[in-house]
């Protein structure tokens, strides 16, 4: 097989269920690349969230390998030593680090964990992490001058989308989404590579803002509102980006993959972890806040508490193991039964009227090759992630409706999208949607088509046809 150029194409959050089924009609590019290539659902990593998803599918690593839970981890066992996973946190060899080592080209943009920027052979904007336009975001530093005419003012990320102003929402992502692939179609063009790789953060952005406003089966959907078809007109946009960014290529010599690191689905309501633990006698504060209240280490009455808990679109679970945590009250050889206790418990929780929701409890050494760093204790599903997990206490109730962090319909969901299409395919084989998908599986496939044996502790296979289960 000849060695080809390779070119991702990253979309956050694109969710298949709307790319493929509910709104292909109006995808004619997406529909044309399936037509052409391979397509099918890309099972993300648990958890499945942007941070680590994008890492792990670009070095082939599990979370646990690479230490990287969450947006947000523990530095130490004190208890209140979170740090945010940026690039530095990034310590297994990345797609472009190792095609640079083999003098070879990257360009980067607005991939998730590569800001502060790291030296490569090649050219890279960094991602939403970079605080702003004014901080060195691109490598060479001397690139951002370019960027920013190229762009007339580059936007990294929209910082606020859980908003309620969602006419300002749109807008801000439209332009975000036209800036990055104005940028990209000049860099296709302008500068040498190899392997060329972005990120839109735009899909994830809208679908927290919008998912009620266009999901009939939303408990808040209204038929008629004003916002009914934002997703699918953005969908049919990028659809179109993606067709003027091919039209700029040279298709005879290039792979081309669509991808999302996970998908989303509707969300129906929030656990507030914290306000259960304490029900269930785990976790004690030293007095009861009479509002809504950040959880903090101040809070929280150490010698009198076994657990706590983090919210976001999933659970983590942290013990105070005596030994470990400063003030920690869980006996050591009574962890694993509080452990099992707690899963037992949790996955029996229903909703308001008691009815199960389906919550998945995971002990961290079962879903990772190893844990590096500090991993929680568990990790939570709540209703098998139609739950988010609220963190803060002084709501007075475990259910909720609203969202901790500001409004947002969404929650993520394991698959994302996966599409390629190869010049080297033969036409019996185009067309085929494919089974058994891993995100992990997008690290070696690159090595591969651009000529370099994958690293034996990839996770990943080399996707072949042989997981074809139907031409399209």
């Amino acid at each position: 097989m000849p060695k080809r150029k390779v070119l991702i194409i990253g979309l956050d959050s694109l969710a298949p269920q709307l790319a493929f089924e509910e709104f292909l009609p109006d995808l004619p590019t997406l529909a044309q690349l399936m037509r052409s290539g391979w397509w099918g659902s890309l099972r993300s990593t648990d958890p499945p969230i942007t941070v680590p998803a994008w890492a792990s599918m670009t070095t082939g690593k599990d979370p646990g390998v690479l230490g990287i839970y969450g947006f947000r981890n523990r530095k130490d066992y004190s208890y209140d030593s979170l740090y945010i996973a940026n690039s530095l946190a990034v310590k297994e060899p990345t797609l472009w680090s190792m095609l640079s080592r083999n003098r070879m080209h990257s360009v980067l943009v607005g991939i998730p964990q590569t800001y502060p920027p790291k030296p490569l052979r090649g050219h890279l904007i960094t991602d939403f992490l970079a605080p702003d336009t004014q901080s060195n975001y691109t490598y060479p530093e001397d690139l951002k001058d370019e960027v920013e005419k190229v762009t007339d003012g580059y936007i990294i990320d929209v910082k606020d989308f859980r908003t309620d102003n969602k006419d300002w929402l749109i807008q801000q992502i439209y332009e975000m989404t036209d800036k990055r692939f104005r940028l990209v179609r000049h860099l296709v063009n302008s500068k040498p590579w190899d392997f060329f790789m972005f990120v839109e953060m735009g899909p994830d952005r809208l679908q927290h803002g919008f998912w009620r406003y266009c999901d009939p089966e939303h408990r808040l959907y209204q038929a008629g509102n004003p916002y009914e078809n934002v997703l699918r007109d953005y969908y049919r946009y990028l659809d179109a980006q993606i067709a003027d960014l091919l039209g700029a290529l040279n298709l005879g010599e290039t792979v081309v993959l669509i991808v999302s690191d996970h998908g989303a689905k509707r969300m129906h309501g929030g656990i507030c972890v914290n306000e259960w633990l304490q029900q269930e006698g785990y976790l004690c504060l030293k007095s009861q806040p009479q509002a809504a209240t950040r959880l903090t280490a101040d809070l929280i009455d150490w010698p009198r508490t076994r657990v706590w808990g983090e919210g976001g679109y999933y659970c983590r679970l942290f013990f105070n193991v005596k030994g470990r945590e400063p003030q920690g009250t869980v006996e050591p050889n009574d962890y694993d039964g509080i452990r099992n206790e707690l899963i037992e418990k949790l996955q029996a929780l229903g909703d308001q009227e008691g009815n199960p929701i389906g919550t998945i409890v995971h002990k961290p050494e079962n879903l990772y090759q190893t844990c590096n760093n500090i991993a929680p204790d568990l990790i939570v599903y709540f209703g098998d992630l139609n739950w988010r997990s609220v963190g803060i206490v002084g709501v007075g109730t475990i259910h909720t409706l609203e969202n901790d962090t500001g409004p947002d319909d969404a929650n993520h969901d394991y698959h994302g999208v996966f599409v390629m299409v190869d010049p080297d395919l033969p036409e019996n084989q185009r067309g085929l949607m494919l089974q058994d998908l891993s995100l992990y599986d997008i690290a070696p496939t690159v090595l591969n088509r651009l000529g370099l044996i994958p690293p034996q502790d990839m996770l990943g296979k080399i996707i072949t046809a042989g997981a074809a289960a139907e031409s399209r």
